[in-house]
């Protein structure tokens, strides 16, 4: 028996519509008499599949007549690609059984009635946290931000003295009481903390009280906080344990390492039961998670998200590989100028810890609990580079892409939008290749302002969207850019009339852009606009 002919004979229903004997293939058999131009269809109920006998050659499809009992599968010859070929049919002239895929039959199929259009649910930020080395709360980390503080200094919770880099922007100390519980709270890897600590302090910033939450329908709220590394620490550690013996690993060391238990964690702590669960696309991750959430509420499988990202990698592991990959910054002696975008100086990047959460919310459903909207979520977009684990493309054109789809996707015109909150890792080759894509898609814009946010904290990896989302909102809500600092000597090429410069600036925001790009050639693009 064939491939095809078995794949039909298993997904044949037991069950006839008209009650019929089945033949040896499952087929209904029929003794009607049929003359000609006349069919007798018979469809079952489970299968979905139709079958008809016919006389004098001729015999139906779904949507056409095809003359000589035959549509061919092959190259979809005979024109109709509604057809199926069952390789087992028997002629028509003899009275064959001709077995033909269609689709389900919904209720009220055929019938010329319209379903009214459906309004698309619109999504807006109605809380946000930060966890980042020069502020953990929304409007501490953005005032520091408008005064160029920077927050990245000489590693302190190893020792490093034997890599080429030590610095980094660290989390020097993070208090989870009343967030956290002590016994997990000295289990959890700290990409988990930040997580936790974030998401909740979040669902405070959104009015998310003990009252306003029993009244949540929990099985319409769902969690999407990625990692780009996960649990590094605690699954280094289990290492250097087994090492010793296995005895010694600690119990955790799987479930805790994994980059998808922050979200499942603070889910359990929150009862929330709708879409839970982790994006891992390296750099990237927050923007996949934070589109990800807002797909949910619009698709309607979801009223609210927390979404964002976590990292810890400020260890030895972490700093080893990426030394390994020579992507850091070596100016150890000048901590806060080591991370420059766009700077001709420039080294690589600088690592930095820490977390960024949003809570989003279906626009009617923040507006029936009286919540504070901080901006619109407008869209965006995912391309994939499909050209080096580590490089950009040299012609920018995933990022290209990425920025187009996004703007498509989001209904928005590249005049309207007049900030960017660029990625900006002040790697040699990442910086100038999205300086060029920037202006490719909006070089004609004179309104137009770009910074980076890693100047001031470095690149936190997986977590680098979201707490750059926190600073694009928080740039729309204040009417103000943070600036660019060390960028003292520009690349050549690099027109410093479009990035911001040593000082905040001032700026009415109407559509702002915020993108991440990671290793494996992952690009995101993700919109904002002040809520109208």
């Amino acid at each position: 028996m064939s491939s095809s002919m078995v794949s039909v004979v298993a997904c044949m229903s037991a069950v006839c519509e008209n009650g019929a004997k089945k033949d040896f293939f499952g087929f209904s058999k029929h003794n009607c008499k049929v003359g000609v131009g006349n069919k007798k269809k018979i469809r079952c109920v489970l299968a979905k599949f139709q079958y008809s006998k016919t006389c004098n050659g001729l015999s139906f499809c779904n949507s056409c007549l095809v003359s000589n009992g035959f549509c061919s599968v092959d190259g979809w010859r005979s024109g109709h690609p509604g057809c199926w070929k069952s390789k087992f049919s028997g002629s028509a002239q003899q009275g064959g059984i001709r077995a033909t895929a269609v689709p389900p039959v919904m209720e009220g199929e055929g019938t010329s009635k319209k379903k009214p259009p459906t309004k698309k649910r619109r999504v807006v930020v109605t809380g946000m946290d930060v966890i980042t080395p020069n502020g953990q709360d929304p409007d501490v980390f953005y005032e520091n931000l408008l005064q160029g503080i920077s927050g990245i200094s000489e590693i302190e919770s190893f020792d490093c003295s034997q890599f080429p880099t030590r610095i980094a922007g660290e989390i020097k100390s993070l208090s989870t009481a009343g967030w956290i519980a002590p016994k997990l709270s000295k289990r959890m890897d700290k990409f988990m903390l930040y997580a936790l600590t974030a998401g909740k302090k979040a669902l405070l910033d959104g009015g998310i009280t003990e009252d306003v939450m029993k009244e949540l329908n929990k099985a319409r709220c769902g969690v999407l906080i990625g990692s780009g590394m996960g649990g590094m620490k605690i699954f280094s550690d289990a290492i250097e344990s087994l090492r010793i013996s296995y005895k010694k690993m600690n119990p955790f060391c799987i479930p805790f390492a994994t980059t998808n238990m922050g979200s499942a964690m603070l889910a359990m702590d929150l009862g929330w039961m709708g879409p839970t669960y982790s994006i891992s696309t390296a750099c990237a991750t927050s923007n996949f998670c934070i589109l990800s959430a807002a797909n949910h509420i619009i698709k309607g499988e979801a009223d609210m998200m927390l979404s964002g990202g976590s990292e810890a990698v400020i260890e030895p592991v972490g700093l080893g590989g990426f030394v390994a990959c020579r992507a850091l910054s070596q100016r150890n002696n000048e901590p806060t100028k080591a991370s420059r975008p766009w700077d001709s100086n420039r080294d690589g990047f600088v690592m930095g810890e820490g977390a960024g959460v949003l809570l989003l919310e279906e626009l009617e459903h923040a507006k029936r609990r009286g919540a504070t909207i901080y901006a619109e979520f407008l869209g965006g977009s995912f391309t994939c580079d499909a050209h080096h684990m580590t490089e950009p493309h040299p012609e920018g054109a995933g990022v290209i892409l990425c920025i187009e789809k996004a703007l498509a996707q989001s209904g928005v015109s590249r005049e309207d939008v007049n900030y960017i909150n660029a990625h900006g890792t002040s790697t040699p080759a990442g910086d100038l290749k999205e300086y060029q894509a920037i202006v490719h898609c909006f070089g004609q814009n004179p309104e137009l302002r770009v910074n980076s946010t890693k100047s001031m904290i470095g690149h936190m990896l997986g977590a680098a969207g979201a707490v750059e989302a926190v600073a694009t909102i928080q740039a729309i809500r204040t009417g103000w850019v943070h600036p660019n600092i060390n960028l003292d000597n520009p690349d050549k090429g690099v027109d410093t009339n479009l990035l911001v410069g040593s000082k905040k600036e001032r700026l009415d925001i109407k559509v702002a852009i915020s993108n991440s790009f990671g290793f494996g050639g992952h690009n995101s693009s993700i919109l904002f606009a002040p809520y109208k």
